[in-house]
């Protein structure tokens, strides 16, 4: 979805992925399973997601991507559009400020 080159997959005694890790541009995204079971999460009033930024020219067509493969853009500003993560964690992408 996000097309980042891939470091690293890490998997488990049992030979079961456990993370992988991205590259973005000089910092590491490290995305781990875990094992705990499912818990619910009280979150007060404010902005709570994971934001990347895309060029302008980049936004419709990764909205494209999102939406064929089944990930409905939920809500837009003028610079970010907002979306949900197969674990249903908000997650956007934007150019603010224009890039």
């Amino acid at each position: 979805m996000f097309a980042l080159p891939e470091i690293a997959r890490h998997l488990d005694d049992e030979g079961v992925l456990r993370s992988v890790w991205l590259d973005l541009g000089g910092s590491i995204l490290m995305v781990e399973r875990t094992t705990d079971p499912a818990r619910t999460c009280e979150l007060g009033a404010g902005p709570f997601l994971l934001a990347f930024t895309v060029e302008v020219a980049e936004r419709a067509p990764f909205e494209a991507r999102l939406e064929a493969l089944a990930f409905p853009i939920e809500s837009r500003t003028a610079f970010t559009s907002y979306f949900r993560d197969p674990e249903g964690n908000r997650v956007a992408i934007s150019h603010y400020p224009e890039r």
